[in-house]
């Protein structure tokens, strides 16, 4: 166990995401950011798989089979794509539907926050799309939500931080769309 370097952990990458969530101008989001990392569900399985270059959930699905602490974390924080499922009254199945703009945002925040915290003085603007390019969650995501994160995980490898926190701002989230919506 060890609470105390997983506090650390969890606090300086909710502080991440809330000074780049302040800077776009979702701050009720920046500080509400998981909150439930702190509940006794997240933060307890947390401590006890910590290992400070990964996600703790990691280590508890290869123990376990399942995070649990993952599973509590994705039902409660909007920010995940995770979140964004419910049945297809035609199909009947559970789907991913496309992320409120809001939640997207937040999620490139996360995403950012997370490389900085892990790869600490090896991040990159490039970090979090090259994470984003390596795994196989490119396939559960809605088409819509995979697309618009790409493009600004691209764009924050290319152009950098302020540039795209720009874009962020003034495009995203007030709705604006995106390059290839204009088209039509």
């Amino acid at each position: 166990m060890q609470p105390w370097h997983h506090f650390l952990t969890i606090t300086k990458h909710r502080l991440l995401v809330c000074g780049g969530c302040f800077r776009v101008g979702l701050y009720w989001q920046g500080l509400t950011h998981d909150l439930s990392k702190y509940s006794p569900t997240e933060f307890l399985n947390g401590a006890k798989y910590y290992q400070g270059d990964r996600s703790p959930n990691a280590a508890e699905r290869e123990d376990k089979g399942y995070s649990e602490a993952w599973i509590h974390h994705k039902g409660r924080n909007r920010h995940h794509y995770e979140y964004w499922t419910d049945m297809n009254r035609q199909t009947r199945c559970y789907e991913p539907i496309p992320m409120p703009r809001k939640y997207l945002v937040e999620m490139v925040m996360d995403r950012r926050a997370a490389c900085m915290t892990y790869q600490g003085k090896n991040y990159r603007d490039d970090s979090a799309l090259e994470y984003f390019e390596k795994s196989r969650e490119k396939q559960l995501m809605h088409p819509q939500t995979r697309r618009e994160l790409e493009y600004i995980l691209t764009m924050l490898a290319q152009r950098g931080e302020r540039e795209t926190f720009r874009y962020l701002k003034n495009t995203v989230l007030p709705g604006k769309p995106f390059p290839w919506e204009a088209e039509t």
